[in-house]
């Protein structure tokens, strides 16, 4: 399998499975799970040809590792970024590092100084433990910019954060007064 092969099916699998599940008529039950050859009947009449091994390499090759596929192989899900009002995943709480990060674009500075960073569509605030896959978001929206998080601090105050099975940290909102620009 192709490396462009493998990020197409990617992104269609963060689309339906994080986004629009009934775009292609699949039912995602609280935690995010899916039906694996609902799955692939779906793709195959959105005219996708998928398969439980190309499946399997998207999962598995996947250096973010958005997805995870259940102990008996006949479940799959997204393992957060889901925008869709059907999933509530129930991270636990965890206590965060002393300093998170989250990359955005210069373009959108103006508004997060002003309202700080809203999960908007999505259930949370995507922070990383590390600066560059922070840049690496950012850079998708634009001129890249990070802003560090005193995470920590958030969290001594009443703040809840949650950790993803892939490792991005989770919270609701970080309000302008816990983030600035990192390296100022």
């Amino acid at each position: 399998m192709n490396a462009k092969t493998l990020n197409e099916v990617s992104r269609f699998l963060s689309y339906v499975l994080r986004h629009e599940p009934q775009s292609i008529g699949l039912q995602l039950d609280s935690e995010g799970w899916a039906d694996v050859e609902s799955l692939i009947a779906g793709a195959a009449k959105d005219g996708r040809v998928l398969d439980i091994g190309l499946i399997q390499a998207v999962v598995s090759s996947s250096d973010k590792k958005r997805f995870s596929i259940s102990d008996d192989g006949q479940h799959i899900r997204a393992v957060q970024g889901h925008s869709t009002a059907s999933v509530n995943l129930q991270h636990v709480g965890k206590e965060p590092p002393e300093f998170l990060y989250h990359g955005t674009a210069t373009r959108f500075l103006e508004s997060i100084q002003q309202q700080g960073l809203i999960a908007g569509s999505r259930h949370h605030v995507h922070l990383s433990q590390n600066i560059t896959t922070a840049i690496t978001v950012g850079q998708r929206h634009g001129k890249p910019v990070v802003l560090k998080i005193k995470a920590l601090r958030m969290h001594q105050k009443g703040f809840k954060f949650f950790q993803a099975e892939n490792g991005v940290w989770l919270t609701s909102h970080v309000p302008e007064k816990f983030l600035y620009e990192y390296g100022q």
